[in-house]
């Protein structure tokens, strides 16, 4: 194929509607440094704030200020608090023990596993002295 037969089709643009190199296809897209909410719900709730329990004033997390919160109005008889406790707490149980699932693997799986590693180092050495 010369350089006038090139094709036009799917994921090939012609050459004139191609990005120019150094300028970005989203020229308006997300900002640098622009956090997405994920990471501002997490600075908010790691953010330290002054409780008072008992008469005694702490310095608490956010997070935790609010957990002891719902305790509270749970044992008080506040049954939506209850609910949203109780949700927590299945799904906290729920993702530990989804993480010893794929933590416990079966012996044959790790032989497995190890036999690939080798292959792999093994490779990677004989490419290394081939060059």
């Amino acid at each position: 194929m010369s350089k006038g037969d090139y094709q036009v089709g799917f994921g090939k643009p012609p050459k004139h509607a191609q990005f120019k190199p150094g300028k970005s296809g989203n020229p308006r897209g997300r900002p640098r440094g622009v956090k997405n909410l994920s990471t501002d719900i997490e600075e908010e709730l790691n953010c330290k704030i002054a409780v008072t329990e008992g008469g005694t004033t702490t310095e608490t997390t956010k997070q935790r200020a609010m957990i002891k919160s719902l305790f509270a109005k749970a044992l008080k008889g506040d049954t939506r608090a209850a609910t949203v406790l109780i949700n927590l707490i299945l799904g906290l149980e729920q993702t530990r023990i989804a993480n010893d699932a794929v933590e416990a693997l079966a012996p044959d799986d790790l032989a497995i596993l190890e036999d690939f590693k080798q292959r792999i180092l093994k490779d990677a050495q004989d490419q290394e002295t081939q060059q």
